[in-house]
């Protein structure tokens, strides 16, 4: 038997059948599904020290367990010391058994590490049905040795659905476990 993944099986089986009465969808087609989470640091400070962007990649991949990509800047910009083609960021995109892997472990593991935590805020939606969070120390995860990190980052976490409007994603990250707090 292969392995899948625990949040997946769980979409299939009860998330779809709980977003169709909700909503009433006609088709299976049309209920809102996860289609990826991307990962993404920008590194302000790389300008000077081109080994952050290095670290940053590998911390990165170690979280995603896939391999990060560096961003590089599209033009120059003189008050901030760039020029075109530096790298200046970190990211990965996750998709299929690796994107339900995350996300499970950014919901149990993650989140709860994260201090003083009392709920993600519901603030983050686009109006089109996707979520971004911030997350301010990338040490919250356990893959990453506390003892080993150079500097510390954030991380922009951007889930995109395939929800019409901001009311069906919530819904759907809801029914993955998502801790939203109460207004």
């Amino acid at each position: 038997m292969s392995y899948r993944p625990r949040l997946k099986e769980q979409y299939n089986a009860e998330i779809i059948n709980s977003l169709t009465e909700k909503f009433g969808y006609k088709s299976l087609m049309r209920v809102p599904k996860l289609q990826k989470i991307v990962l993404s640091q920008g590194m302000g400070d790389a300008v000077a020290d081109k080994k952050l962007i290095d670290s940053a990649a590998a911390d990165l991949s170690r979280i995603a367990g896939q391999k990060a990509i560096t961003t590089v800047s599209k033009k120059d910009i003189s008050n901030f010391k760039l020029r075109k083609g530096m790298p200046i960021g970190t990211k990965v995109t996750l998709r299929g058994d690796r994107m339900y892997d995350f996300l499970d472990r950014l919901i149990s593991v993650a989140l709860p590490r994260t201090r003083d935590f009392r709920g993600i805020s519901p603030k983050g939606f686009d109006g089109r049905g996707n979520f971004n969070l911030g997350v301010k120390e990338h040490i919250i995860f356990p893959e990453i040795d506390i003892d080993k990190v150079n500097k510390i980052l954030g991380m922009d976490i951007t889930f995109v659905t395939t929800a019409e409007n901001d009311e069906e994603a919530k819904a759907l990250l809801d029914a993955f476990g998502f801790p939203f707090t109460k207004k």
